[in-house]
């Protein structure tokens, strides 16, 4: 009964709405787009109909939504009578709400059609003209066209999108149209020198409207972008990076909210990131500074306070909405840690050198080494536990005891293994940060009882390895933060025990070989970069080796001896990690016994004839000249 009622008010309306949007008079049509309105909000069966929807959508005149936008937009401009006002207000309200319940319910091939998304240009020029509500319509109609790349070409071909920046600071809506037809249309842009034009001029514009503000929501959105554009479209040196460092430290000075200090740390990393040339001088450089306390003491200090409180509570956030969030601003203040750090080692090092000038002064320099140290140590204890909760369950535990869930049908609860249900902890950029920003600290400080207790990751750090080794299907490569690692962590007696219960040697050992082999026809400059920090380990561990070398290390040695050297001239990396391995081989053999060199004697010589054809095809570079004469010396007395 009730069908039968509601069939025959519907059809007539439909077709009554179809007559007046058809009609040559904008009087008859304005009335027929407001029936329309009323209809799709208050009819939620005719919204679900996309056969109706688009029916309807298509009996608008796209020219006549245009003509009410730029009439209500004009006559609102000039601001004239009152009536005139409302008249214009109703106009541009009642043609954006239209776009926006369209944008909404219509199918996905029919929103992009020319004819929706040709209203782009007119949704932008209008933002300044309307109303709170309306322009907050407007804002959600280009963010969800503009995530579409065809959506995101017509916009950026919008000559002028200061409407956008101009209300940015109000509207955080504006800063997701941006970020989305930006990444949208880079993808497709067939000019990215002009889009990178436009970014860059836009961003200044934005920058500008924010002056004033505490710009976290500005942060935030470049926080967001900057690592996502590719290097053809990222601004090269642009002028507006001073000023994105002033607003940082406003932000740092200011006793910032949680916002605030998630907005900071994320574009503080971006900028390290994307920027390795400018940024640590925004954020690190104290030029002429008279302060008690410089500024990048101030936000180091600040970001090692956060992952201090933060870390001890995160492993049971780990399935809690706010996880996502909560481990993008730790991995950023990792990173910035990692980058402070570098940069510190870097003017240590070039005392006098006016690009790197002096951080912070000795005393504070105490206070943030005894800061980061104790940071540090904390996040040892963090990767422990999120690591035996993620695989092993608890130290030493026998792998059949690690199994369970964190969801059954009981709930959820920790068990022996339990993890994030969405990612484990080898996928989580949080966990590749903090082991970075760890190896860089316990190589570069002078820190034995923090060398020790990272000597108890020493079995998380090669699982880590191996799986980057092996092709695992891990997002994330850890094996050169792994390798800086192990660099300190095998200073120590500890360590270097640690390493070798937890078959380090092998790991390492069958990764070089791989790459020293792949050398004979393939010259991948990163792998063989990896390649010498391999030797720089394997060389500590074959030289501290008392009596002299196991006997399974030897397989190196035989390995390397029947390597086939390439005749043609390959980059210094992989000819200097080819070396390398020659010098690791020549370590292994001179600190054995002599007994078993005797046995070796014959890989002894096919290693020589090796090192004279490297000799050849290195002829001009002075230091691989000498490191290669030194192992043709040490092994010619071997023999």
């Amino acid at each position: 009964m009730s069908e039968a009622t509601t069939a025959p008010e519907q059809g007539p309306s439909i077709d009554k709405i179809k007559t007046l949007l058809g009609a040559k008079d904008d009087t008859s049509r304005f009335v027929g787009l407001a029936l329309l309105k009323s209809v799709l909000d208050n009819t939620p069966e005719l919204r679900s109909n996309e056969e109706v929807v688009v029916g309807l959508w298509e009996s608008i005149p796209p020219k006549f939504l245009d003509r009410l936008i730029r009439t209500g937009s004009k006559h609102k401009a000039q601001d004239s009578s009152e009536s005139s006002r409302r008249d214009s207000n109703d106009m541009l309200d009642l043609a954006v709400s239209v776009l926006h319940t369209f944008a909404a319910l219509l199918p996905e091939h029919a929103r992009q059609n020319a004819k929706l998304l040709g209203r782009i240009p007119q949704l932008v020029v209008c933002l300044l003209y309307c109303s709170n509500d309306t322009m907050r319509l407007a804002l959600e109609t280009l963010v969800s066209l503009v995530s579409q790349p065809s959506g995101a070409q017509i916009f950026t071909a919008v000559e002028d999108p200061s409407p956008l920046t101009e209300i940015a600071s109000s509207q955080p809506l504006a800063l997701d149209t941006l970020l989305y037809a930006w990444l949208n249309a880079m993808t497709a842009a067939a000019d990215k020198t002009d889009l990178k034009s436009k970014i860059d001029r836009t961003i200044g514009n934005l920058v500008s409207s924010f002056k004033g503000t505490d710009a976290v929501t500005l942060l935030g959105f470049l926080a967001n972008l900057l690592p996502r554009l590719e290097p053809e479209v990222l601004p090269f040196n642009p002028s507006w990076l001073p000023s994105l460092g002033r607003f940082i430290r406003d932000l740092v000075v200011s006793r910032p909210t949680a916002a605030g200090r998630a907005a900071f740390t994320n574009l503080s990393a971006a900028l390290l990131e994307v920027y390795p040339l400018q940024a640590p001088q925004l954020l690190f450089a104290e030029r002429g500074s008279k302060s008690d306390n410089p500024f990048s003491y101030l936000l180091i200090n600040l970001i090692l306070v956060d992952i201090r409180a933060t870390l001890p509570t995160l492993l049971e956030q780990l399935n809690s909405p706010q996880y996502p969030e909560t481990a993008r601003r730790l991995a950023s203040a990792f990173n910035v840690v990692s980058h402070f750090i570098g940069y510190l080692v870097r003017s240590m090092d070039s005392v006098g050198d006016s690009s790197l000038p002096w951080v912070i002064s000795p005393d504070l320099l105490l206070k943030i080494r005894k800061a980061i140290s104790e940071t540090m140590s904390l996040t040892t204890e963090y990767l422990r536990d999120r690591w035996d909760a993620s695989v092993a369950g608890a130290m030493g535990l026998h792998p059949e005891a690690r199994v369970g869930t964190a969801n059954t049908a009981a709930g959820s609860h920790f068990t022996l293994a339990w993890d994030s249900k969405s990612d484990n902890a080898a996928d989580d950029p949080l966990i590749l940060a903090a082991v970075r920003a760890l190896a860089i600290w316990i190589r570069e400080d002078d820190n034995n009882l923090l060398r020790k207790e990272a000597a108890g990751l020493s079995d998380m750090l090669l699982d880590l390895y191996q799986d980057g080794s092996q092709g695992n299907g891990s997002k994330l490569d850890f094996r050169r933060p792994v390798l800086v690692a192990l660099e300190g962590i095998i200073v120590e007696r500890k360590g270097r025990e640690a390493f070798l219960d937890n078959g380090g040697w092998s790991a390492l050992a069958d990764d070089l070989l791989s790459i020293l082999e792949a050398s004979s026809t393939v010259s991948d400059e990163a792998d063989a970069a990896r390649g010498i920090e391999i030797v720089r380990v394997l060389l500590q561990i074959a030289e501290a080796e008392r009596p002299g070398p196991r006997e399974a290390w030897m397989d190196v040695v035989t390995r390397v001896a029947a390597w086939y050297v390439p005749e043609a001239k390959q980059s210094p990396v992989v000819e200097e990690c080819q070396v390398a391995a020659l010098q690791l081989v020549t370590a292994l053999l001179a600190n054995a016994h002599p007994g078993m060199q005797k046995r070796y004697v014959h890989s002894t010589s096919a290693v020589l004839g090796i090192a004279s054809q490297l000799k050849k095809k290195t002829s001009g570079d002075k230091a691989l000249e000498e490191a290669l004469e030194d192992v043709q010396g040490t092994l010619s007395g071997l023999r």
